[in-house]
């Protein structure tokens, strides 16, 4: 029997069983342990990968259960949040019992963008539109900040609904648009090729450091920001 080939399936079975766990935490409205197991189920997933290519074992069925994993951590997981960021918002637009189910739209982006993904072969090597991963922190991060914070201006910022609207609707369209984003796999060790990574690596420790769970979609945001920058300026020394 070779252990080898199951390795990677395991590490992908571990990222949805955080997936779930993080969906009973935000049924119960504890943002902050469903964001460390929403975390931990990323680490998994960044891992999968690797053990895959590590052990060459690399195939279909570990493709698709690394996007239907994907699609409870940073998916359902996300949209979930941004439900329960409706459902407690103040009546700006509407007091419909449903209407906080429009959180759920960012489920649906997540979901087309996993299912394009695996057959768009422009993909390899880095991403097109935000990865959901990212997008799943980005929402994950906005109860703690909402928690955490003492502005009086976030605080009507995150339980506007017109905001988190546009929230979730931008989410939706960055998950699945061609916005060309810089990979941080790191390939080649020169300071040449590497800098735009380490760059963005060392803001995103300072934005951590400086601001915590606030730091989390300032990450994100820099992300794209910097990818978009060095689509038009080529930053990171690449011809375009």
């Amino acid at each position: 029997m070779n252990i080898k080939k199951h390795v990677p399936n395991s590490i992908t079975l571990l990222n949805l069983f955080c997936g779930c766990i993080a969906m009973v935490f935000v049924s119960n409205q504890d943002f902050e342990i469903a964001f460390f197991f929403v975390f931990l189920g990323i680490f998994f997933d960044f891992f999968d990968g690797f053990f895959a290519r590590l052990f060459k074992v690399t195939g279909e069925l570990g493709l698709q259960l690394d996007s239907l994993a994907d699609m409870v951590t940073s998916g359902v997981v996300p949209g979930y949040v941004m439900y329960y960021l409706l459902l407690n918002s103040q009546h700006e637009i509407c007091n419909c019992m449903f209407f906080p189910f429009l959180g759920f739209i960012i489920t649906l982006g997540s979901c087309y963008r996993l299912a394009f993904f695996n057959i768009d072969t422009r993909q390899t090597e880095s991403f097109i539109g935000l990865p959901t991963p990212a997008n799943s922190l980005f929402m994950l991060s906005l109860p703690l900040v909402l928690k955490y914070s003492d502005s009086l201006f976030v605080l009507e910022l995150l339980t506007s609904q017109w905001v988190l609207l546009l929230i979730t609707a931008f989410s939706a369209y960055v998950l699945n648009a061609e916005i060309p984003l810089f990979s941080l796999k790191i390939k080649k060790f020169t300071l040449k090729d590497n800098l735009l990574q380490i760059v963005f690596l060392t803001l995103s420790v300072l934005l951590l450091v400086f601001f915590q769970y606030a730091g989390v979609p300032m990450v994100i945001i820099s992300y794209v920001l910097l990818s978009v920058v060095n689509n038009r300026f080529s930053l990171d020394g690449k011809t375009k």
